[in-house]
């Protein structure tokens, strides 16, 4: 039986660019058709508009995803900061999907304590909640970031203890199996690069770059929910799920990008909190990391979570971005196959994803 099959969901931060891909598979019945999917969110405006999109456009290309909007998909206005809207919602799910967080790098420095409320407090609001109710949750997955591994910046801290948050509610919450996902950037979601990108070349540029040596991690928001199915299907308590995806030098994406117009690019410089690479594994976490089919698995570091601390099949060295970055043939390849060069854009007629 599939994992999500009659159970009620609930989705935090489900307006936003991961949540409404989620949400979107989830109706369409993927991973089975659920009794009721919740989304909790604090801007009804995004909610609103999230409505209206699926009243007129997903009825004209998928009826299965419309008729099960009209069904199960139901709205909340909360904030995964405030214990009491995250109590009443998460006694209505059997399957809980924190993808609420600030995320924005930059914001997270000039702003770090309401980072720590909404990506610490709320996910400790999520295991407070089913801890002290003894809700029967079956299942929790805490989202993360690769800017968890190894932090430099005030979001990647903040991630970073948030997988700490769940990984160690398994042992508050022992009916409750709680994991994490941990991947890079996600090509065309909001606030990533290439969107920006797209819109300097059609101003005429310059292309902004803040360093030549940054590399990416190169993943689609469909295979960032991959990887979110991957650990509600298969992870055991604990585990920390993440992608095994090519990686790029942000000059050939850049590149890539401008093709052929007489666009220039510009270095301006690290921005406060960024990094030059992205770390999905570090070295430390290598030693308890195996690889099982497409993902890599942290193990959990507490050992009544995990009694083999070291396996024998672990990961010889941190999974980096800077390990072997595609040719920049591949990157411009890599993109086309997406559908995300401009040219491809413009003759489509297709909106880059919100």
């Amino acid at each position: 039986m599939k994992p999500l099959h009659n159970k009620r969901v609930l989705i935090t931060g489900g307006t936003g660019s991961l949540g409404k891909v989620l949400v979107r598979r989830i109706l369409a019945g993927e991973m089975g058709t659920p009794a009721a999917v919740l989304v909790l969110s604090r801007d009804e405006a995004k909610q609103h508009y999230m409505r209206l999109e699926y009243m007129h456009r997903t009825v004209a290309t998928d009826e299965t995803i419309y008729k099960n909007f009209q069904s199960l998909l139901h709205f909340r206005i909360g904030d995964v900061r405030d214990l009491h809207s995250v109590t009443a919602a998460v006694r209505e799910a059997d399957v809980v999907f924190n993808a609420a967080a600030l995320k924005q790098v930059p914001t997270c420095e000039y702003a770090p304590f309401e980072a720590v409320r909404t990506n610490i407090a709320g996910p400790e609001n999520i295991v407070r909640a089913i801890s002290e109710h003894a809700l029967p949750v079956q299942t929790v997955v805490g989202i993360s970031t690769d800017k968890a591994c190894k932090p430099v910046n005030v979001m990647g801290m903040t991630k970073a203890l948030q997988e700490r948050v769940f990984i160690q509610g398994n042992m508050r919450c022992q009916s409750t199996r709680f994991v994490c996902v941990r991947y890079g950037n996600v090509l065309a979601s909001r606030g990533s690069v290439i969107p920006l990108f797209h819109d300097q070349i059609r101003s005429g540029g310059p292309v902004t770059i803040t360093t030549a040596d940054m590399t990416r991690f190169l993943l689609s928001l469909d295979e960032a929910v991959d990887t979110v199915f991957a650990a509600l299907a298969e992870a055991k308590p604990g585990e920390t799920y993440i992608p095994v995806c090519p990686s790029a030098r942000m000059v050939d994406v850049a590149a890539a990008l401008i093709g052929n117009r007489a666009i220039e690019t510009k270095i301006t410089g690290i921005r406060p909190g960024e990094k030059i690479h992205e770390i999905l594994v570090s070295q430390e976490e290598s030693f308890r990391t195996i690889t099982r089919g497409r993902y890599h698995v942290i193990l959990p570091m507490l050992p009544e979570l995990c009694a083999d601390s070291a396996p024998a099949n672990h990961l010889e060295d941190e999974f980096s971005s800077q390990s072997n970055p595609m040719s920049p043939g591949e990157v411009a390849d890599t993109l086309r196959r997406r559908r995300l060069l401009l040219d491809q854009l413009v003759e489509d007629g297709s909106e880059l994803l919100a």
